[in-house]
């Protein structure tokens, strides 16, 4: 779908984009702040953030409960949801194009005038620890924060998250809000047909009665390499792993793109290197590799799961295969294959406004840069098999990594399987 974009500054600090889609039949909507849990103001009451976000549809300065809210909010059949992660708190909605002002408002009225009462405290609290508990049970997810925390960043686990909930009070999820809900601290993205409605989207944007406040910092952690690492389940029956790499610089757009189509040469098919050769020889169901940069670091992490007495064989796949890469070992064909392939997710990927939104969100609230939809195709053609061995190189010239699996098996075998690994970092 075509699609131009405005960035605009308000009077009272916020900025944002406005994304005009003509003849669009759906607007989408998201408001960002950096609210999430490393910005709570003690550890212990880390998850004053996750809890102020499951109260922030709540009862409000127009309605007296979050039943009366739903209820109007949604009556057109329109979309609403917050969420939280370390950094970030953002509320989006989705709407038909003839309700788009009325949800506008709504949005407004539960990012400002929030009324936050005891009742729905006590009940969110109940719901964010049943959130986290569910978590625990996932292998894959509990992983994370262990990786976090092990490479240096300042973050608790879901187990530590837990009995922090306890502790918040009312006063510290009005705190919280008050503290990160500024105008200053806002970003948003408005996607749909704008046309002739631009001034009064400006207006209603204007009106958000915050305090001017200011736009906080990104936490800046140092990341160091670790030891293998285990977090061990009993009820785990194989082995839920991930190699976790990182440089301490933020990837230009040349190198992120590079990496993405690395991954996919890696795990991006069943023909792929990686992931490819595992279903090949029936080791692994589903092998993933995954590329992301911030404004401090950067990470590549190859995850995955694997039962145990096959995880010695893939381990031999994954080293072999990078140790491929970093000797250069990818024909142009390969590379020729995986832009082929970006090309036409590219063109796939804007067929809905929200998709259009998502295209500009992440990066644009991380860091404020602007991406340009209409150059995608042209910067696809200049990735070079020069540039992916390059990136990937330096990923393992900064010798930050670590190795952690969730499982009921021995510590040795994670160590043994790292041992694999370290190949690629200290080659003899």
């Amino acid at each position: 779908m075509k699609h131009t974009v405005e960035e605009i500054q308000l009077k009272n600090g916020a900025r944002g984009l406005l994304i005009d889609v003509p003849g669009a039949t759906t607007m989408s909507m998201q408001f960002q702040f950096r609210a999430g849990n490393r910005y709570a103001k003690s550890k212990d009451i880390e998850q004053v953030a996750h809890i102020m976000e499951h109260m922030a549809f709540g009862a409000n300065a127009r309605f007296k409960s979050e039943h009366e809210f739903e209820f109007e909010f949604t009556k057109n059949g329109a979309y609403r949801n917050a969420y939280t992660s370390d950094l970030s708190m953002v509320y989006e909605a989705d709407c038909a194009d003839f309700e788009w002002d009325r949800i506008l408002d709504l949005q407004k009225v539960a990012i400002c005038q929030p009324k936050f009462i005891e009742t729905e405290l006590e009940a969110e609290k109940g719901n964010v620890r049943s959130e986290l508990t569910n978590y625990l049970n996932d292998h894959q997810r509990i992983l994370w924060p262990r990786v976090q925390q092990l490479l240096g960043e300042d973050v608790l686990t879901y187990r530590q998250s837990l009995p922090t909930i306890g502790t918040v009070t009312l006063a510290d999820v009005r705190e919280h809000h008050r503290r990160t809900h500024t105008t200053k601290n806002m970003r948003f993205v408005i996607a749909g047909k704008l046309y002739g409605r631009k001034k009064e989207i400006k207006r209603q944007l204007e009106d958000f009665k915050l305090a001017d406040g200011e736009r906080f910092e990104v936490p800046h952690d140092t990341l160091t390499k670790a030891s293998p690492s285990i977090i061990r389940r009993k009820d785990a029956t194989n082995l839920t792993f991930g190699l976790f790499m990182a440089i301490p610089r933020e990837l230009n757009d040349e190198e992120l793109d590079a990496m993405h189509y690395l991954n996919h040469i890696l795990t991006g098919t069943m023909y792929s290197r990686i992931f490819g050769a595992a279903r090949q020889k029936g080791l692994a169901y589903n092998i993933n590799a995954y590329i992301g940069t911030g404004l401090y670091d950067s990470g590549w992490d190859i995850t995955g799961q694997v039962n145990h007495e096959a995880a010695g064989e893939l381990f031999d796949i994954i080293t072999r295969e990078l140790k491929k890469v970093l000797d250069g070992d990818i024909s142009q064909q390969e590379v020729d294959a995986a832009k082929s392939f970006a090309l036409g997710r590219y063109q796939m990927g804007a067929q809905t406004v929200s998709q259009i939104s998502g295209f500009y969100t992440g990066r644009y609230f991380d860091d404020g840069f602007i991406k340009n939809y209409e150059k995608v195709p042209d910067m696809i053609k200049r990735v070079s098999l020069k540039r992916m061995v390059e990136t990937a190189r330096n990923f393992i010239e900064k010798d930050i990594w670590v190795l952690a699996a969730v499982s009921s098996g021995e510590r040795q075998e994670i160590i043994d399987l790292n041992e694999k690994v370290a190949t690629l970092f200290n080659p003899r």
